[in-house]
């Protein structure tokens, strides 16, 4: 048997984490053969909530569990890390405008991405789902810039889940019958949920749903506005998705894409299909294995998806530039 693999998880005693944490401990991220150790982080605040969550991981008795750490010390919880979740973060409340939002998340993804940087393993890998991920991921990036810029990720897998549970129930399908589904650009309302190279049981998914209005229209808006949705009907947000999409991403990079498929997470731009260098934006990706990763070149988008793209781009460069003077950090 391998050695543990240190899993750091930032908002440890928050919605997503608990929702996270157990999955990780019995095995449900890298098998049930590979022993884990979890590095918890949380604010001072929030130190006893953890204690409780650490007690109920220990009382669930999982094999895979190696060991655990609970700590208000971001040293602590991200030394020698092979996989970082940064997932805590602070929300957006009534009234707060979105400058304000990146300035106090920036402070927090300023000081994370410079740690982990310093003390985390040689082969960390850092998932940003704190919103806005791409923005945050970003900054953390800019900010812990010892570390290759391709260990740095933000989540939009739940938005390419939420999009294949669309297309797979407008077909009448399983869900596992819809791939090749990529999301480009930001988890925000602007993000664009590629259907016209998804596929449906093999075949075009615009040649099995052939209603390009609803695809254009009632499509992207389920998908755009889901969380919100989520949010009026719950009264809480979507955390156990959030969770599973997490965990599908790390999972995904890990083992590797199917042959033939992709999926989707924002990574640091080459400068593929014209998005600026550097910006964290969600392509198509094809994973490798451990880790590795490299973006799907050659496919080519119509005038509506060309629009899309550039308008999510367009928003990812104007909370970059806002981020960058929130926090005083290079864009």
């Amino acid at each position: 048997m391998s050695d543990p693999i240190r899993v750091a998880v930032t908002g440890a005693a928050g919605q997503i984490g608990y929702a996270i944490l157990f999955r990780i401990a019995s095995g449900g991220l890298f098998g049930p053969q590979q022993k884990v150790r979890l590095q918890l982080l949380e604010v001072p605040a929030a130190e006893t909530a953890l204690q409780g969550v650490v007690m109920e991981i220990r009382d669930a008795a999982n094999p895979c569990l190696d060991g655990i750490l609970a700590t208000s010390d971001p040293r602590k919880a991200f030394e020698g890390a092979d996989w970082t979740f940064c997932i805590g973060s602070i929300p957006r409340k009534q009234g707060m405008e979105r400058a304000e939002l990146l300035g106090l998340n920036g402070k927090i993804f300023v000081e994370q991405g410079r740690v982990i940087s310093e003390v985390a393993s040689k082969n960390a890998r850092v998932l940003v789902v704190g919103n806005p991920c791409n923005t945050n991921a970003w900054i953390a990036k800019q900010s812990g810039s010892g570390l290759s810029p391709d260990r740095w990720f933000a989540m939009t897998r739940l938005d390419e889940n939420r999009a294949k549970a669309r297309l797979a129930e407008k077909a009448g399908v399983p869900v596992d019958q819809v791939d090749r589904l990529a999301v480009w650009g930001n988890h925000s309302p602007t993000m664009y949920p590629d259907f016209t190279h998804a596929r449906i049981s093999g075949k075009p998914a615009t040649e099995v749903i052939r209603d390009r209005a609803w695809l254009e229209g009632d499509f992207l808006k389920s998908v755009q506005q889901r969380g919100a949705e989520v949010l009026k009907a719950r009264g809480l947000s979507s955390a156990a998705s959030a969770a599973h999409a997490a965990l599908d991403t790390v999972r995904t990079l890990h083992e590797g894409t199917k042959e033939g498929d992709w999926t989707s997470v924002a990574v640091s731009s080459d400068g593929s299909y014209g998005v600026p260098k550097g910006l964290m934006c969600s392509f198509p990706i094809r994973a490798l294995g451990g880790g590795k990763w490299e973006i799907v070149q050659g496919l080519k988008l119509d005038d509506f998806g060309q629009k899309k793209l550039a308008a999510t781009v367009s928003e990812l460069e104007d909370e970059r530039a806002a981020a960058a003077k929130a926090v005083g950090i290079s864009g």
